[in-house]
């Protein structure tokens, strides 16, 4: 199967407010990322990362403003769209194998064709020979490789992640953040990903967009200038520390982080 071109998206003044009277999660935010661009979305809880990441998947419509991909308008899921969440979501009387082909049976497509697919996306996380095991025979990042597998077997031109990794432990979440790396090379999809972590949001984007306290609005854009691909050593750089730093200056400004004299 032939990767299909990267999507684009334009997010233009952005507003979301759940109900009349409701929460007001996002004011204001304008965004446009390119085809194959890696984009990490940063920022506190409650401050509407997550509610930006369902406005782009047509899974929430926005107060105001707009939100398009590939230059149309979104109304509903777009075509070639994938999603990772923090919970894997595999069906445990699947197996992994069977697990993958979900979407694909879902839109009652061809599962021969796709079993190649399949099986070059095992064989890069690594997860080749585990076909046959069932979820409850797999380790915690084990299952979210499946799942990104699993998001990205349909060939999407638009993959967004929700905290995908914020339930696994410190050493599994390093390894995942490198196997995402690895398959964001080989492909180049348009990747929006959700995290608390700020190194994490480092690591892996080309750019991070970080996020204010509700009512979420963009503070800043930050074009991480490191070559790839990035080994965990590249946390201990000066110019990876020089990111972390301003963001960290960021969220104290926000009254987000404080130090006691």
């Amino acid at each position: 199967m032939k990767a299909r071109p990267a999507a684009s998206i334009e997010v233009t003044r952005l507003r979301k407010q759940f109900g009349a009277q409701g929460v007001l999660a996002i004011e204001d935010a304008s965004l446009s990322i390119a085809p194959g661009e890696f984009v990490s979305v940063l920022g506190p809880s409650g401050c509407g990362k997550s509610t930006l990441l369902r406005c782009i998947a047509g899974l929430e419509s926005p107060s105001g403003g707009s939100v398009s991909v590939n230059g149309t308008s979104v109304d509903g899921p777009p075509e070639g769209l994938g999603m990772v969440f923090q919970r894997d979501a595999l069906l445990d009387w699947r197996n992994v194998a069977d697990n993958l082909m979900l979407p694909i049976d879902f839109r009652h497509g061809d599962r021969a064709a796709a079993r190649e697919r399949a099986a070059s996306l095992l064989a890069l996380t690594g997860l080749q020979g585990f076909e046959n095991a069932y979820p409850a025979q797999l380790s915690g990042g084990m299952r979210q490789r499946v799942a990104i597998c699993r998001a990205l077997v349909d060939d999407p031109v638009l993959l967004l992640m929700d905290e995908p990794f914020g339930a696994l432990d410190a050493l599994t979440r390093d390894q995942m953040n490198i196997e995402l790396q690895k398959m964001w090379l080989a492909e180049h999809k348009t990747v929006v990903f959700v995290t608390h972590s700020i190194s994490e949001a480092i690591f892996l984007g080309d750019r991070v967009v970080v996020f204010t306290p509700r009512p979420g609005r963009i503070a800043d854009v930050i074009r991480i200038d490191l070559p790839r691909p990035r080994r965990l050593a590249v946390r201990g750089a000066e110019r990876f520390n020089g990111y972390a730093s301003h963001i960290r200056t960021l969220f104290e400004g926000m009254g987000l982080l404080k130090e006691e004299a």
